[in-house]
């Protein structure tokens, strides 16, 4: 291999940086939510989590309730 085929190979070889330095890079682009904002996000979150499982159980225990039913109709009939 030739000294120009090396000086070739160099200059095709991009810019090698470290993980950690670009994963560093990334966090200093994020936006970080202040305090207030953080809060009101957090309580939306938790009130919409706990109205789905509330709605979830709803549903939960009318299917059971109901498959429950027709289980002892079909006994009854049967």
């Amino acid at each position: 291999m030739g000294s120009k085929e090396v000086e070739k190979s160099k200059e095709k070889s991009p810019l090698k940086r470290s993980w950690f330095q670009e994963l560093k890079a990334e966090f200093r682009k994020i936006s970080w939510p202040d305090k207030n904002s953080l809060i009101k996000e957090s309580i939306a979150v938790i009130v919409i989590a706990i109205i789905i499982g509330c709605i979830v159980a709803v549903v939960d225990t009318g299917l059971e309730e109901g498959f429950n039913a027709l289980v002892n109709l079909v006994q009854k009939i049967g």
